[in-house]
């Protein structure tokens, strides 16, 4: 048998190349295409990348904890004591005493029953909601949820509805007229790309009004507000089991990697029959959970970190607005500098990368047309020279992008998605 001779897209048929090729052009020239960067140092507040050292405002890493000497030590004494790789799934022979030890610690932590662990956050929010509801039930969502919310629940299913951002009472209505078997609400705790927060006691009103189950995404919240970090449950002062269903992710202010489901034990235990992303796949490794457990009490423990990521927030914030620079309405690490147009918001990104420092430009599907932004993001590792030292760089370019106008970047609003 004869081949043909090979091509740099060998395999593809003809109208699957021309159409890939079409997808990443009109990307391009909309300055919508994604690239990753390459990091050859530890993540911390300062990064080589690209072969350069900068200044890294871009990071999740809120209270400084991926490179934590103490993280560390526990993920080699991990790795001695329980090997590598679980080996399989948690269900199967892949369940160690780390992970339930783990699970176990961050129940004690968030004052519930249960806690069921998955590999990352996208895999915790598509088991949950494809877990919970299905044909016949109602899924309603803030429009600004993560997209791993939106993805989860359009794979359910169930009938998905997107309520107007922030707002308890389009919910209320929309449940009201539902005549749904089951109502889900699912909103995130604190925004990822705009960095408000939900206004939770009016969600849960809503909810508990219409007997709908409540889940909330506290994968920017859990670590970073709220006594001893516990989120937005305990930002707002509520009961520990005010909200049903908690999801958080072990990637963000806990600097490792891992999300799990917070609730009662009915409910945690029934997702460990029903969230098919946690009974199909590996478990974690177990020495990455003792790394975890560690991460936990610095988290617990460490207030000044939350006190400085505060201050920190506050003297940047301060610092922007007095320069006349867009920001969005946030109080949390994540502070969004909205520019509108995409081509614009990677200008201004490259302009910082110039000058030292590392800066996301966020484009749509991420946030809608015509939002696009530089995502801010500060951490407990940075400090208060590095922040002033940024500022004045952002001082040098308001003359070429603090008030210039931004055209509207075009996408279908199908595509729209908050990642």
């Amino acid at each position: 048998m004869t081949l043909p001779d090979a091509s740099p897209a060998a395999g593809l048929p003809p109208d699957w190349r021309d159409w890939l090729t079409q997808v990443l052009a009109e990307r391009e020239a909309a300055s919508l295409l994604r690239r990753c960067r390459v990091l050859d140092s530890a993540q911390g507040p300062r990064v080589r990348v690209d072969g350069r050292w900068l200044h890294n405002f871009c990071s999740n890493d809120y209270l400084g904890l991926a490179a934590e000497p103490a993280l560390r030590e526990a993920l080699i004494a991990g790795a001695r004591d329980c090997g590598v790789g679980a080996g399989a799934a948690g269900l199967v022979c892949g369940h160690h005493r780390e992970h339930e030890a783990l699970a176990d610690e961050l129940a004690d932590w968030l004052g519930v029953e249960a806690v069921l662990l998955f590999g990352n956050g996208y895999l915790a929010n598509v088991g949950i909601l494809q877990g919970l509801a299905g044909a016949g039930d109602a899924v309603f969502q803030d429009r600004l949820n993560h997209a791993s919310l939106l993805d989860g629940g359009l794979a359910s299913g169930a009938r998905h509805q997107r309520y107007a951002h922030g707002d308890a009472a389009d919910l209320a209505r929309r449940l009201a007229a539902s005549e749904a078997r089951r109502h889900l609400v699912v909103s995130d705790g604190v925004f990822s790309m705009d960095g408000d927060l939900a206004p939770l006691p009016a969600l849960l009103a809503a909810s508990r009004t219409h007997d709908a189950l409540l889940m909330l995404d506290e994968a920017h919240a859990f670590g970073v507000i709220g006594a001893q970090g516990r989120g937005t449950v305990s930002h707002f002062g509520l009961a520990a089991d005010a909200v049903p269903l908690r999801m958080g992710t072990l990637g963000k202010a806990f600097g490792v990697y891992g999300a799990f489901a917070a609730g009662p034990r009915v409910l945690i235990d029934a997702l460990q029959q029903l969230a098919r992303t946690a009974i199909y796949t590996t478990a974690l490794p177990p020495a990455l959970a003792a790394a975890t457990r560690a991460a936990l009490t610095r988290v617990r423990e460490d207030d000044w970190r939350r006190e400085r990521l505060r201050a920190l927030v506050a003297r940047l914030r301060a610092g922007l607005l007095a320069q006349g620079w867009d920001l969005m309405p946030s109080d949390t690490p994540i502070q969004p500098v909205r520019v509108g147009d995409a081509g614009r918001a990677l200008a201004l990104s490259a302009a910082l990368a110039e000058r030292g420092f590392w800066v996301g430009a966020i484009r749509p599907p991420t946030v809608p047309a015509g939002t696009a932004r530089l995502r801010l993001t500060l951490t407990a590792a940075h400090d208060e020279a590095v922040v002033d030292e940024l500022l004045a760089v952002f001082a040098d370019l308001v003359p070429a992008f603090a008030s210039a106008p931004g055209a509207v970047s075009a996408l279908p609003p199908a595509e729209q998605e908050n990642a």
